[in-house]
């Protein structure tokens, strides 16, 4: 999996993520990955914006839920739908 994440003056964001975990869900007959990812707690809610933005415009993610805790971390899950090709003949 290739994340695409902008930095700030050239910096790669991906420096702002601290974990990064895959699953697979259903809802209501379709199928979804979502994907849930950690930034620590010194990270601006300006660098948080633009983390999801890229993740959103390159990679197809929607933001499902955002959660930024006292401490000042901040988690975030993230999911796209999942298409399979179905075979149009029969077998």
């Amino acid at each position: 999996m290739r994340l695409i994440l902008g930095g700030v003056m050239g910096e790669p964001a991906t420096t702002y993520i601290t974990s990064w975990s895959l699953r697979k869900e259903f809802v209501s007959g379709a199928e979804f990955e979502v994907g849930q990812i950690s930034l620590p707690r010194w990270i601006t809610n300006r660098q948080v914006q633009r983390v999801l933005t890229e993740q959103a415009e390159v990679g197809g993610w929607e933001l499902m839920r955002l959660r930024r805790y006292r401490d000042g971390s901040c988690q975030a899950w993230l999911r796209r739908r999942i298409i399979r090709a179905r075979p149009t003949y029969p077998l």
